[in-house]
């Protein structure tokens, strides 16, 4: 066993790891955040998605001393308790979530890409989701609402007392 110090959702934490601990294994069992999902244990499916330095991971196959030193974003760190990203505000209103196992695995993959580009194509979009699977919602919802973000970081309001065009 060995310690590591990670910084999980903007938090120092150390946790004792040996060499076969995955970063999935440490977030639920040793620091309690159970909205990374196990699915395929392989990184096929894309439920364990997290950040790493901004970085979408697939954490069950990404080993928990490799992140020693890193910043770890989990879907419980993209906003406050109580509160929403946009992104997941996006998935709520426009019924991107079905089940649920494995939205917060697209939540965390949209919110790198639309903080790495914040207005991506369809096809840019489609192609960052492509390592996450979802059984139940066919995608549309799941695009619409990445597009649902995007459009509303890209419009420019309008100033108080003009006319919009």
């Amino acid at each position: 066993m060995m310690s590591v110090s990670l910084n999980i959702n903007g938090r120092d934490r150390s946790v004792n790891v040996d060499g076969a601990d995955t970063l999935l294994d440490v977030l639920r069992e040793q620091v309690g955040l159970l909205g990374t999902k196990e699915g395929c244990v392989e990184g096929e499916c894309g439920a364990c998605t997290v950040l790493i330095d901004g970085a979408p991971v697939d954490s069950c196959i990404y080993a928990a001393a490799a992140a020693g030193g890193r910043q770890v974003t989990t879907i419980e760190g993209l906003a406050r308790p109580g509160d929403y990203s946009p992104i997941q505000q996006a998935f709520i209103d426009g019924g991107g979530v079905q089940c649920g196992f494995c939205t917060p695995g697209f939540i965390v993959t949209l919110t790198a890409l639309l903080r790495r580009n914040p207005d991506p194509s369809r096809d840019e979009i489609n192609n960052a989701l492509s390592g996450n699977i979802c059984r139940c919602t066919g995608y549309s919802q799941i695009i619409e609402a990445a597009l649902l973000v995007a459009a509303a970081a890209t419009s420019t309001p309008t100033p108080a007392g003009a006319v919009a065009q």
